[in-house]
């Protein structure tokens, strides 16, 4: 059993579980809206300063699954380079 976070900016979330439906994984998850914090982009603190947000997701699932979904966030990754996307498998 895998224990997988990820922490997306809100802007790319949509794109991001296109991607898991491509690969047919994250059909099971807990969603937490709103997160802020600074990592290697731009600082997401829901303010006026800082308006974006991130989302992040824990996904509980076997080996397979996790590498599925580090592939589904390399491919939007690739597709936004610039966004805050990051996965942690456990």
């Amino acid at each position: 059993m895998k224990r997988v976070e990820i922490i997306v900016n809100q802007s790319i979330e949509t794109d991001l579980f296109e991607n898991f439906a491509r690969y047919g994984v994250a059909r099971r998850y807990t969603k937490i809206p709103g997160a802020h914090g600074v990592g290697n982009s731009d600082p997401k603190m829901g303010d006026h300063i800082w308006p974006e947000e991130n989302v992040v997701l824990i996904i509980y699932c076997n080996a397979e699954e996790a590498e599925l979904l580090e592939k589904g966030v390399q491919d939007t990754k690739k597709k936004f380079p610039a966004e805050g996307l990051k996965i942690f498998i456990m």
